[in-house]
């Protein structure tokens, strides 16, 4: 996306199931051009842009009339039409892909469990995480890891995507894939299987800080999850949240757990075809401990929401690098045949009215070396800390 893609990783997404009514169809029209047409009619009215990026949108409506006999020959059609919009987030999901979406916000998926993006040069595909307990951690795969093979044929140039459809197969099945680490290739085998996806960490730091690294928000699961970690860390003086290498997800996570951290104030605002809708906190926090806020460059999009709130609200201090810069907002939008679109379908600003979109949400302390990014969050909570805790203590004796 842009100059890096993130694998089958989402970015903040509406989810908005999209039911086709046949009675809509025209009785001289194909099921594959009914397909096609669904598709030309829910970008022509959900798409952000009325101008369709400059795009004459109405020239796409009849290009295909009587050549579509397939749902094979539709998909690549509806791909040739979104593609024309030069927007990489508004996409077509066959079959596959799409119930792949659905598993991975059910939070369960079959495969092996790592997270790729391409190099910026796009030659080659870096392993970004690997999820605990899966297939490829137990196998030894590590971030960083560079696949250049898979079941014996290169993998030199392949988008994440079409990484994805070569791994993913049914639980039980072995795939082989070829790992360049360090100048040193090696074929390491792995048996895929059904993974839990678990969207936060927690753990208590020296200091009696709170840490959490919420990886993803596409899970259901991830604000629940997010909850439980608030609970359990309630205790310590303050907290880190980790954002590093989270490419999104959905946006109602993104909402409530920005919810459960704001004293008050917006937490976004989001501008399309319809108007200008903002979200506001309401103003019961489930926690009042100093925030610091860990971002790089491959924190997006729901990330993005979550750090801008934050920060523009003066609830938390981030740190670390730019974030990645994607400030729009897709819809899934289902079709027959099961086939799915995502649709950009808004921007959205911070609450200081900020379009981050490839631009990034700026840290307010910024640590290029990612090693000593925690090392800085933490002795800013510890000096934050001492500052607050006069205060704390007389509250505390007033109290009793």
């Amino acid at each position: 996306m842009l100059n890096k893609r993130f694998g089958s990783c989402l970015l903040a997404l509406f989810i908005v199931i999209s039911l086709f009514n046949p009675q809509t169809a025209s009785g001289h029209r194909s099921a594959a051009q009914d397909v096609y047409q669904r598709a030309w009619q829910l970008v022509r009215d959900n798409y952000y842009d009325p101008n369709f990026n400059n795009q004459n949108w109405l020239a796409w409506e009849h290009k295909y009339d009587g050549q579509l006999r397939t749902n094979t020959e539709a998909f690549k059609a509806i791909k040739a039409m979104l593609e024309s919009l030069n927007d990489p987030y508004t996409r077509f999901l066959d079959p596959r892909a799409f119930q792949d979406e659905n598993d991975a916000i059910d939070a369960r998926i079959v495969g092996i469990g790592i997270n790729l993006q391409q190099s910026k040069d796009q030659s080659v595909l870096v392993v970004t995480r690997t999820i605990d307990e899966s297939p490829a951690a137990i196998a030894g795969v590590q971030a960083g890891d560079e696949i250049v093979a898979i079941d014996g044929f290169s993998a030199l140039g392949l988008t994440p995507e079409q990484a994805a459809e070569k791994i993913r197969g049914k639980a039980g099945t072995p795939v082989k894939l070829g790992i360049r680490r360090a100048k040193e290739v090696k074929m390491i085998p792995i048996t895929r299987a059904e993974i839990t996806i678990k969207a936060v960490t927690a753990k208590i730091l020296p200091s009696n800080i709170g840490y959490i690294q919420l990886s993803t928000f596409i899970s259901n699961d991830a604000a629940h999850e997010f909850r439980n970690a608030l609970a359990r860390l309630a205790n310590t003086d303050g907290l880190i949240i980790d954002l590093r290498d989270n490419p999104g997800g959905l946006l109602s996570n993104a909402l409530e757990i920005a919810d459960m951290l704001l004293e008050n104030g917006s937490i976004v605002s989001t501008i399309g075809r319809h108007g200008r809708h903002t979200d506001m906190a309401s103003g019961d926090p489930l926690t009042h401990q100093p925030i610091a806020v860990l971002v790089d460059e491959d924190s997006a999009s729901a990330s993005e929401i979550l750090a801008g709130a934050l920060k523009d609200n003066a609830r938390g201090t981030v740190v670390g690098t730019r974030t990645y810069g994607k400030g729009l907002v897709q819809e899934i939008n289902r079709l027959p045949a099961g086939a799915a679109i995502h649709i950009t379908v808004s921007k959205y600003l911070t609450p200081a009215g900020t379009d981050i979109n490839k631009v990034g949400v700026q840290p307010d302390i910024s640590v290029a070396k990612k090693d000593e990014q925690m090392k800085v969050a933490v002795e800013y909570l510890r000096e934050k800390i001492a500052t607050l805790q006069p205060i704390h203590t007389s509250s505390l004796q007033m109290i009793h």
